[in-house]
């Protein structure tokens, strides 16, 4: 199984030349891109393609990227060889107390990036946190209001991230397996533990059922899983216990 290393996770471990070494002796075989490997994109797929790894997916943000900013998005997504992009943050409607139909001013602006995307070659989708499934003032849950009023956009799901929002992961995954082509793997730590890594964990060794859920990933057709810690203190750690428990699954 190829397994992807979101390099958002090793921010703080750069620089990337050592990162990227470091990721492709432990066995990833692909990477996801984020803002900050994109400055001179030719030589990061240099980098990757010196040590044969490749770049399927990226996040672009903020949704600017998709309008003024597409030309510049396109070109580096080329560059880089992806052949997926995602919109991962809705720029600062989770901070707002924001209602419903400023998610769904939202859907429609993601429902025309998609069809510049698509017309360019690439698919286009949304990353998901958690604020899309915290009830708005109304009670609508934005994620819906996404994928109700985008309905051309594909989903890549944080998995985490919906159980940090109150849901259930395993019914989203039921309900919405059509939209869904790729997955962000990592994992919750047990209450009150790894505060310093804002309560994640290392994938298997916290308190999220990868077995049952990459079981429904596969289920619903999911082909890429990305390897993620938003904030790890131990970059050789994280990158090491994760790929061993997702090759194990």
């Amino acid at each position: 199984m190829d397994v992807s290393f979101q390099l958002y996770s090793a921010r703080d471990f750069t620089p990337w030349e050592d990162v990227v070494a470091k990721i492709a002796k432990l066995g990833y075989t692909q990477t996801e891109g984020f803002g900050g490997v994109y400055t001179d994109a030719a030589a990061f797929r240099a980098l990757l393609d010196s040590h044969g790894l490749t770049m399927p997916s990226g996040h672009f943000f903020p949704i600017g990227n998709f309008e003024d900013g597409l030309d510049a998005t396109l070109a580096n997504a080329k560059t880089l060889g992806m052949s997926r992009i995602f919109c991962p943050a809705p720029e600062d409607l989770w901070r707002n107390g924001t209602d419903a139909d400023n998610w769904i001013a939202l859907a429609k602006r993601l429902e025309e990036a998609c069809k510049k995307v698509n017309d360019a070659g690439f698919a286009f989708g949304w990353h998901n946190h958690h604020w899309e499934f915290m009830p708005l003032p109304g009670g609508e849950i934005a994620m819906s209001l996404l994928l109700e009023h985008a309905p051309s956009i594909d989903w890549e799901m944080d998995v985490a991230w919906v159980v940090r929002g109150g849901a259930d992961p395993l019914k989203w995954i039921a309900d919405h397996a059509d939209r869904i082509t790729t997955a962000h793997v990592k994992d919750i730590a047990p209450e009150g533990e790894n505060a310093d890594e804002d309560g994640w964990a290392d994938v298997g060794h916290g308190t999220m059922d990868w077995k049952a859920i990459m079981a429904a990933l596969r289920g619903a057709g999911v082909d890429l899983f990305v390897a993620e810690h938003d904030k790890p203190n131990d970059i050789d750690r994280f990158a090491s216990r994760t790929i061993e428990t997702i090759k194990g699954l």
